[in-house]
């Protein structure tokens, strides 16, 4: 009697286990059914969508995707207090009035260069260092910095419903990726802990490097120059070149990854490509077409035509950050 009542258990423990809700921070709706119908059929052995497991690739943008960008993005915000600590210490630093005005932590005056001011500001704070005290300074500036009107860490601002999205698809056997306009060692520095994306698998922005020997030992330095723009028509061309394999499944938030959705989703057999409407004026942000950040016009037009799935924060989205599961 024993044995059976064991074996009893065990049986409802796997039953259990097998109904789980593999996204339980989603409202029940058209949006999340569509996601494990899509998933269901591709696992499917038996199923005439199924994928073999080399084949069930994932991609995903940072920056309005997978955690907030708003006010602006978080590695600018890391780049500007960065460049305030350099200046603290060498006032010489703040030559421009870019620089100056970042120095200060006047955001406004820090974008009135544009993008020319943009590059300036990245190139100083992010140049200089070897790869390994850029990643150091990355951590110790998420461990500390919070956010200037959420008042939060920045980690806290990760997106709770993609995070389960993330592990749901990896455990029914997708390789996830996140392929982002914002920089590769920036991203690298958190994206395992954060995500359980391993650095191999972030494919990023990237600044000119150079090998050297600093006090004896063999280092990846950080140059100011930039190599290439991991945005818009470069995503697609980035996935071509780290990934070799045209992803099945693509999600992004903005214009900036229209060509990597239209790419998804334009090879053969069954393709999946969502978009995050920031459209919750109240727990995040609500914002598309006229946004100075993530502005989402294009491909939200684009979403209709080609079947693309469209997640509403406000509707589709139970809980937005892990913090309000506490």
């Amino acid at each position: 009697m024993k044995k059976i009542a064991v074996a009893a258990l065990a049986m409802l423990a796997a039953t259990a286990t097998a109904f789980a809700d593999p996204l339980p921070s989603w409202s029940p709706g058209d949006a999340k059914a569509r996601i494990i119908a899509f998933v269901d059929g591709v696992t499917d052995p038996g199923g005439t969508d199924y994928v073999t497991p080399a084949e069930r690739i994932a991609v995903f943008d940072n920056d309005g995707t997978l955690w907030a960008e708003q006010p602006m993005y978080f590695q600018f915000m890391f780049a500007v207090d960065r460049i305030a600590d350099m200046a603290a210490e060498d006032p010489s630093i703040a030559s421009s009035p870019v620089l100056k005005a970042a120095a200060a932590g006047d955001l406004k005056g820090a974008l009135a260069g544009g993008k020319k001011g943009l590059l300036e500001i990245i190139a100083v704070s992010h140049s200089g260092l070897t790869v390994a005290e850029f990643d150091a300074a990355v951590r110790d500036w998420l461990a500390t910095a919070r956010h200037p009107t959420k008042d939060r860490s920045y980690t806290d601002l990760i997106y709770q419903p993609m995070l389960e999205l993330l592990r749901y698809l990896r455990d029914e056997g997708f390789a996830t990726y996140i392929v982002s306009g914002g920089g590769i060692h920036f991203i690298r520095a958190f994206a395992e802990d954060a995500y359980g994306v391993p650095p191999e698998r972030v494919i990023g922005s990237v600044g000119e490097t150079s090998f050297e020997i600093r006090d004896g030992l063999p280092v990846i330095v950080k140059n100011p120059a930039i190599a290439f723009i991991d945005d818009k028509a470069g995503k697609p061309v980035a996935i071509d070149r780290v990934i070799g394999r045209r992803p099945i499944f693509a999600g992004g938030n903005s214009d900036g990854d229209l060509q990597m959705l239209q790419w998804t989703t334009g090879g053969p057999g069954p393709r999946f490509a969502l978009i995050v409407h920031h459209t919750d004026a109240g727990r995040e942000w609500a914002y598309d077409r006229d946004s100075h950040i993530g502005r989402l016009d294009k491909a939200l037009d684009a979403a209709a035509g080609n079947g693309w799935t469209v997640i509403d924060m406000k509707a589709d989205w139970r809980v937005v950050y892990p913090f309000e599961l506490e």
